[in-house]
């Protein structure tokens, strides 16, 4: 969906008293272990929106050369039939910052190689109260 979609969708969860979770990645080829994490992170609320990379800020990321392995629209098609996403967004920049920015999460999940203090909107999530 797009950005303006999902923020209407975190307005209306949130009107109704439900918790936002938000996580991101390149998830350009999905496997068990994102799978697992993404039924964890949405377990931790009652929506959860992905954010995954556009195929030029992946590439931009210094992946290796032949990634994204498959294309932005299909990833998100993938993530977006699992039964624990409730919406996916691509965003263009390097980092979800912007994003997340506008969606406002209650919880920001990251995978457990990423320490806390390099948690891209991790400052944004906690100073409205969020984890």
């Amino acid at each position: 969906m797009t950005t303006s979609e999902a923020v209407a969708l975190v307005e209306r969860a949130r009107a109704d008293g439900k918790t936002v979770v938000f996580t991101n990645g390149v998830f350009d080829l999905l496997h068990p272990g994102h799978t697992r994490y993404l039924r964890d992170a949405r377990a931790l609320g009652d929506l959860l929106i992905v954010g995954i990379n556009s195929d030029r800020s992946a590439r931009a990321l210094g992946k290796a050369p032949d990634r994204p392995i498959n294309t932005e629209a299909e990833g998100a098609e993938v993530l977006a039939a699992l039964s624990s996403v409730d919406a996916v967004v691509v965003f263009d920049e390097e980092t979800p910052h912007e994003i997340i920015t506008l969606i406002q999460p209650d919880i920001l999940v990251k995978g457990a190689d990423w320490g806390e203090d390099a948690i891209v909107g991790r400052d944004i999530v906690e100073a409205r109260g969020g984890r």
